[in-house]
C-alpha cells in the first residue's frame, strides 16, 4: 500500500422495467450531487443502522466500460462521480463524461449518452463528478425534456439531456449544448474544463470552470455564467477578479471549479472560488485579490453581488476553496453556511449577510522573501481541524535512519507555521495543497449539529526556481506527478516552482500519523467532537491515509467514506467516530457515496474506479449495497 502513495452524439436506450415502477416515490432520495441544494450530504434514511450495518451485502454492480480508453489520458482518469436519483432513475457520469441512466434497483442500464469529447493529451483533468436535474414546471406531461439533466464536459461544453431518453434537448443552446469557450481566450487546449455538476435554481443553470494551475501568469478568466434552463440564453455573468484586467501581465483564474450551493428561499447561490494565477507568485497581482479564494453570495436570478468572505488573502499556497459550501440552520434558526478549506480551517457565517457566527480573527503571518512579492500581512483564523505548526521534532520515520533523514529535510527548508510563503530555499507548506479538506467537502448531521469531513495531514515542499534555472532543474523529470513531485513553469513570472509531498524513501510521510482522518466538529460550539484515522498504509496500525473524495451521514447515526488509499469502504458511528464496518472494494473509492430508499429497501451506492493521479487501483465499477 505504501507504494501507491509515491506513485456528434451517441445514445443507446434500453427499457428495462415498466414505467409504473419509476413513478413510485422513494422514502428517502438523493436528487442533488450533495444530497440537497445546500450540500449537506445527509440522508434521513434509517433502515441501515449501527446494529445491522455489518450485515451489508453487495446488491448489484454496474461496469461503465470507461476504462481502459487511452494509455496517456487513463493515467489521469478518476471516477469521482456521485449519482443522483430523480424520477426513479440513477444518473451518473464517467471520467470521460459519458452520462448513464440506470435502474436503481438492479443497476441495469436504461440509456447512455456519449458527448464525443475532443480531449487533447495535455488535458489537466480526466474526471467528472456529476449532473444536475431540473423539472420544467411549464412542460406538459410526456413532453420531451420535461426532466432535464445538465452537465459540463472536459472540453468545456454545457449540455442538456432529456432525462427519459438521454437525447439532447434541441431547444437548449445549439441542439442541446453551449460552448463555454465562446469569448474565452484559451492559453492551452485541455486546461479549460468543467469537472463539477452545475447548479440549478428557478429557471437558471449556473456553471463555473476548472482551469489548469501554475501554467502562466495570464490564464483564462474564471467567469461564472448563468443560462436560461430552457433556451440556453445567457442570463448573467460574474467575474470574481475584475481588477485583473488592469494588471500587467494580466492575471487570470479565480475560477469556481468546485460545487455551487443554492438557497431557493432567499434566491441565493454560493460560489466557491480558487486562487488567482499563478498560484505561487503574486508579484503581478498585488493586494488581497478579492474575490479569489472566497465564498461569494449572488442573487441567483440576476447575478447581483450580495456578500463575499475571503478565506485566504493574496494566496501563495494553492489554497482554493475546493469544497462545496454547506448550508444549515444555526442555533436560533439563523440561516448559516459552513466553509471548509484546504487549510483545515472551518468558517461559520450567517448566509444572508456573510457575518461570522463563530469568531474570525485576522492573525499576523510571515512575510515573503521573494523579490517582487508583497505577501499579505494577516490571514483569517477560526475553527482549526489539523495541526498548523511544524518543527524538526515532528520528524517521523518507520526506522531511526529514515526519521533522521526526514529531520534533515525539515532543517533544510523554511518551516514553522501555516502561511509561510514559498521560497527559493524551499518552504514546507502544512497543510499542503491537497488539504485539509478538498473537493470531498463535508456532511452535516442536524440532530447533533456535527459537520463531518475527510481531512488530510500532508506536508508539501514548495520551492521557487529562478526562471533562468528552470529548464536545467526540470530536465528528465517530465513524468513526475502530484504524488512524486511536479514542476510548473508559471510562464510570465520570474519564478517557476517545484512542489512535492514530504516523503521518506519508504514512501511514507515524514511526519507522524495519522495522515488522513475523518473529523467531526460541533458547529454550535466550534469544538472538535472527534477525529479518527481513515484507512491505513501499515497493516495493524491506524495510520490514516491521504484521501480524495467525500463522505455522507445518515439519520441512523452512520458515516460512510471510501476516500482513503486503502481500497476500503468504511462505516463509522457519527456520535463517536468508532469504525463499525468495512468492505474491500474492487478499485479505489475516490468519490462520494450516496444512499436512497426505494420500495422499502435502502441502498448505499459508491463509484469505485480509482484515481490515476493519486495512484489508487483503477476500474469502472458502480456498487450498490443493501441489507439481506
Amino acid at each position: 500500500m505504501k507504494n501507491q502513495l509515491v506513485r456528434a452524439v451517441f445514445v443507446t436506450a434500453t427499457l428495462i422495467l415498466p414505467s409504473s415502477l419509476f413513478a413510485q416515490s422513494p422514502d428517502a432520495t438523493w436528487s442533488f450531487y450533495g444530497a440537497d441544494p445546500g450540500g449537506t450530504r445527509f440522508s434521513p434514511a434509517t433502515q441501515i443502522n449501527k446494529s445491522n450495518v455489518s450485515q451489508l451485502k453487495l446488491a448489484w454492480t454496474f461496469h461503465t466500460g470507461a476504462l481502459p480508453r487511452d494509455p496517456d489520458l487513463d493515467k489521469k482518469a478518476a471516477f469521482e462521480s456521485t449519482p443522483i436519483l430523480v424520477d426513479g432513475k440513477l444518473f451518473l457520469t464517467t471520467p470521460y463524461n459519458h452520462v448513464l441512466a440506470l435502474n436503481p434497483q438492479t443497476g441495469e442500464k436504461l440509456w447512455e449518452f456519449d458527448p464525443r469529447l475532443e480531449l487533447p493529451y495535455g488535458a489537466s483533468e480526466v474526471t467528472n463528478r456529476g449532473v444536475a436535474a431540473w423539472h420544467d414546471p411549464k412542460a406538459k406531461s410526456g413532453q420531451p425534456c420535461a426532466l432535464r439533466i445538465f452537465f459540463g464536459t472536459l472540453d468545456a461544453r454545457l449540455i442538456a439531456l432529456d432525462g427519459d431518453t438521454g437525447k439532447p434537448c434541441a431547444d437548449f443552446g445549439d441542439n442541446g449544448e453551449i460552448a463555454l469557450t465562446n469569448d474565452v481566450k484559451l492559453r492551452d487546449p485541455g486546461d479549460y474544463q468543467v469537472t463539477s455538476a452545475p447548479a440549478v435554481l428557478g429557471d437558471v443553470v449556473i456553471t463555473g470552470s476548472s482551469i489548469g494551475d501554475n501554467r502562466a501568469v495570464t490564464l483564462e478568466r474564471g467567469i461564472v455564467r448563468a443560462y436560461d434552463a430552457r433556451t440556453g440564453k445567457l442570463r448573467w455573468t460574474w467575474d470574481p477578479i475584475p481588477w485583473a484586467l488592469k494588471t500587467t501581465p494580466r492575471t487570470g483564474a479565480g475560477n469556481a471549479w468546485s460545487t455551487i450551493s443554492t438557497d431557493a428561499e432567499h434566491n441565493l447561490v454560493f460560489i466557491p472560488t480558487g486562487s488567482a494565477s499563478p498560484d505561487y507568485f503574486g508579484g503581478f497581482r498585488k493586494g488581497d485579490n478579492k474575490w479569489a479564494n472566497s465564498v461569494v453570495a449572488l442573487k441567483a436570478s440576476t447575478g447581483e453581488f450580495v456578500w463575499g468572505f475571503q478565506v485566504v488573502h493574496h494566496d501563495l499556497w494553492d489554497y482554493d476553496v475546493a469544497s462545496q459550501p454547506t448550508l444549515f440552520t444555526w442555533k436560533d434558526k439563523t440561516p448559516a453556511i459552513a466553509i471548509t478549506t484546504k487549510m483545515g480551517r472551518v468558517f461559520v457565517l450567517n448566509r444572508l449577510t456573510g457575518t461570522p457566527l463563530i469568531p474570525v480573527e485576522e492573525v499576523p503571518v510571515p512575510k515573503s522573501d521573494i523579490p517582487g512579492e508583497e505577501s499579505w500581512p494577516t490571514q483569517p483564523s477560526s475553527i482549526s481541524l489539523v495541526p498548523e505548526t511544524l518543527s524538526v521534532e515532528d520528524a517521523w520515520g518507520p526506522t531511526p535512519e529514515l526519521k533522521q533523514w526526514c529531520a534533515e529535510k525539515i532543517k533544510a527548508a523554511r518551516f514553522g507555521s501555516i502561511y509561510i510563503p514559498p521560497s527559493i530555499q524551499g518552504t514546507l507548506v502544512y497543510p499542503g495543497n491537497v488539504g485539509g479538506v478538498n473537493w470531498g467537502s463535508s456532511a452535516y448531521d442536524p440532530a447533533n449539529h456535527l459537520l463531518i469531513m475527510n481531512t488530510n495531514h500532508l506536508v508539501m515542499l514548495v520551492r521557487m526556481i529562478p526562471r533562468e534555472e528552470f529548464d536545467a532543474q526540470r530536465k528528465g523529470a517530465s513524468d513526475l506527478d502530484r504524488m512524486h513531485g511536479e514542476f510548473a513553469r508559471q510562464t510570465g513570472a520570474p519564478f517557476a516552482i517545484f512542489r512535492t509531498p514530504l516523503l521518506s524513501a519508504s514512501g511514507l510521510p515524514c511526519t507522524a500519523p495519522p495522515w488522513g482522518t475523518v473529523t467531526a466538529v460541533d458547529l454550535f460550539t466550534g469544538k472538535k467532537a472527534w477525529d479518527v484515522p481513515l484507512g491505513t498504509y501499515l497493516a495493524g496500525q491506524k495510520t490514516g491515509t491521504i484521501n480524495l473524495g467525500g463522505l455522507i451521514a445518515t439519520a441512523s447515526g452512520l458515516v460512510f467514506s471510501a476516500a482513503g488509499m486503502d481500497g476500503k469502504l468504511h462505516a463509522f458511528d457519527s456520535a463517536t467516530g468508532a469504525e463499525l464496518w468495512s468492505y474491500d472494494l474492487p478499485a479505489g473509492g475516490q468519490a462520494t457515496p450516496m444512499t436512497y430508499t426505494l420500495n422499502g429497501k435502502q441502498y448505499l451506492v459508491l463509484a469505485a474506479g480509482g484515481h490515476g493521479k493519486l495512484g489508487t487501483k483503477q476500474g469502472d465499477s458502480l456498487l450498490a449495497f443493501t441489507l439481506p
